[in-house]
């Protein structure tokens, strides 16, 4: 059967890899479930934090799981950061480093300065070898799209400057999820 042209693989494939997620038949995946099918290649388990961050996008009803109806949407997410670590792990070393990460960052629209993307790397570097895996790859892009986000509220003229109060600042950082 041929796929369809959306890049999702035929609803058959999509139903098999659910229910073989789906351990306790329950007719959702859990944060622990998905968990255990997810890999970023090292043989380590993928990053609980960036496994809350993707089940929260995806979660409809606010359960705190996925049902089969967002289960495609979050397998192409998944797909589409594999096949974008990919591209920017550029010597194919399954991880990517300080100068891998500026140029994901910058493709992405992030013009940071090299103090930041510093700060970024050791903040996602769980392994301490200077590199990024996919899972916490993953879960930078996401936290730095929400931290964006939450700015943008505050930066009404888009200059890139805000003036916050000590309470304002607090509940921006708290209200990112």
């Amino acid at each position: 059967m041929a796929q369809p042209q959306s890049g999702m693989p035929p609803p058959s494939f999509l139903l098999e890899m659910f229910q073989k997620l789906d351990r306790d038949q329950s007719g959702s995946i859990t944060a622990n479930e998905l968990q255990t099918a997810l890999s970023n290649g090292t043989w380590t388990p993928f990053n609980p934090e960036t496994v809350r961050l993707m089940l929260n996008m995806f979660d409809k009803s606010n359960k705190g799981t996925i049902s089969f109806e967002d289960f495609g949407a979050l397998w192409k997410y998944i797909v589409d950061w594999q096949n974008c670590f990919r591209s920017f792990d550029k010597d194919n070393s399954g991880n990517i480093d300080k100068n891998e990460l500026r140029a994901a960052l910058q493709t992405f629209g992030y013009n940071l300065n090299d103090a930041t993307v510093t700060t970024m790397l050791q903040k996602f570097d769980r392994i301490g070898k200077g590199t990024v895996l996919f899972d916490d790859f993953i879960q930078c892009c996401i936290m730095l799209n929400n931290l964006t986000t939450a700015f943008r509220q505050f930066d009404t003229d888009q200059d890139g400057v805000v003036t916050l109060h000590y309470e304002q600042f607090v509940g921006l950082v708290f209200s990112i999820k």
